[in-house]
């Protein structure tokens, strides 16, 4: 993708001018949307964003990847789900809810939103219950 593509709006257009939407806004939205669904632990980033966070800086649209393509619009979600929650029903929640947010804050249409489960998280309180167990 290039980093100087911006999403132009054909439906914005009026006397005023044009909107154009970065990749990188679309990127923070649906990590928004997606973490705000229950039974979502994290989102997965990459290394950078790790030691960025960590430097107190909160990066919304981490384990968010935007293509814009001839297609269409394809965003990949990478997260990490909450022991014990249903996957499918979670991760198509997920879907759902990135694709009305963006439609709501942007009027963009999707392609396609696909969820990639990277790993599964225990909850602290399980973890201490059966450390003490032991």
């Amino acid at each position: 993708m290039n980093e100087n593509q911006m999403l132009d709006l054909d439906e914005q257009k009026n006397e005023l001018g044009k909107v154009e939407i970065s990749p990188e806004v679309i990127e923070v939205i649906a990590g928004i949307a997606a973490s705000e669904v229950d039974g979502v632990a994290t989102m997965r980033g990459n290394f950078a964003s790790g030691v960025v966070e960590r430097l107190g800086k909160k990066n919304h649209g981490k384990g968010v990847k935007v293509d814009l393509t001839e297609e269409g619009i394809i965003v990949d979600v990478s997260v990490v789900m909450i022991y014990g929650v249903a996957i499918p029903k979670v991760a198509e929640q997920i879907q759902s809810n990135i694709k009305q947010t963006l439609q709501t804050m942007t009027a963009i249409d999707l392609n396609a939103v696909n969820v990639h489960v990277v790993g599964v998280q225990f909850e602290q309180a399980q973890e201490e219950e059966s450390l003490e167990e032991q």
